[in-house]
Formats: structure tokens, sequence, C-alpha cells
């Protein structure tokens, strides 16, 4: 497992060298989306129009931020459970999406077109949310407002931290670490 400093959008060269397991300190551009934003990304491709940003390379952040304190950027902006952006996922990867952050498991239909699309998925540290939050630098509403804080947002950071779950092979630290721990209790006993 090693540590990498990675800038967005994400490149072919710097996904072929992150495994499931590595330290990732993210600076750049990322962008926020819950289940009711990715409804209406969705909603938009399939009615022929352009998404709010360009996917190609981009990393998502599965993130409602709080409303943010005065003199500060963001609120807390911790992550959310994955699983619910699982039914939209594929068609975003299809589309260029190359990173996702959250927390969680993933269907077996995300890991395979993470696989097919070559993208990585990454957890942030959940009761982490005020620390996380230090790494945004600027936060902007790009799309659907109405949704308060499940609206799309870009954010820009410096080295956020995450840690690459699911590699673009497919490797997936959850599973392995689920092994190893029966490993380590069938040996003790």
């Amino acid at each position: 497992m090693a540590e990498h400093k990675i800038s967005t959008p994400l490149t072919d060269d710097v996904l072929n060298k992150l495994e499931a397991g590595d330290t990732l300190f993210i600076t750049g551009e990322i962008y926020t989306a819950r289940d009711q934003a990715h409804k209406k990304l969705i909603d938009a491709l399939d009615a022929g129009e352009k998404l709010p940003f360009d996917p190609k390379g981009q990393i998502v952040y599965y993130v409602g931020p709080s409303p943010a304190k005065p003199g500060k950027v963001i609120g807390s902006a911790g992550p959310t459970t994955s699983g619910r952006m699982d039914p939209y996922t594929p068609r975003l990867l299809d589309e260029g999406i190359r990173g996702m952050i959250g927390k969680g498991l993933r269907s077996k239909d995300v890991v395979e077109s993470m696989k097919k699309n070559g993208a990585i998925y990454m957890a942030a540290v959940g009761g982490a949310a005020a620390l996380i939050s230090r790494s945004i630098t600027a936060a902007e509403v790009i799309a659907f407002d109405d949704l308060g804080p499940e609206a799309v947002r870009r954010l820009e950071v410096k080295d956020f931290p995450v840690i690459v779950v699911i590699d673009k092979n497919g490797k997936n630290l959850y599973e392995e670490g689920r092994a190893e721990y029966k490993d380590r209790l069938n040996e003790a006993n």
C-alpha cells in the first residue's frame, strides 16, 4: 500500500498506478452529488442534455454538506452511503467519471462497470466530516440548487484524504479485509 498525491482530472497514467489500500491526497476539482442529483443527471442524459460539468476523468463525492459557518467555505462534509448511487453509477462511468468517493460497499454491477471503464472507488473517513472540510478550499453550486445540500457542487480541494477501496482492476479492500479477518479467526481457534 502506497501513498500518492494526485491531481484532477484523473488520467490513465494515474489510475494505472493506484491499488486498493493506497492512501491518496487529492488536489483540484471534484464534484458532489447524492442520490437525487444522480437521478437528475441520468434524466438529463436520457433527455439528450449535457451534464452540468464535463465528466471526463472527474471524481464525484457522495456528500450533502451542512451549511457553512461564517467565514468558512463549507460546513461539515462527510461521505454518505454509496450504495444509494449504484443504480445510476454505471451510466455515469460510461460518460467518463473515473473516481467516486463515499463509504460502504458497491454492487457487483458497479464494480464490473468500474473495471470496464478503468475507474476507482475511494472511501473518505465517516465521522471525520469537520476534518475533511478543511481540505475544501472553495465550493460552488453548479446544478440543481433546489436540492439544497444535495445540489451538485464544484469543490476545490487541496490534499483531500481518501483511501482507494476498489481499484480499476476490481481489487476490493473490503473483501480482502474480511478474508484476512476470517483467516486470523480460524488461526486463533
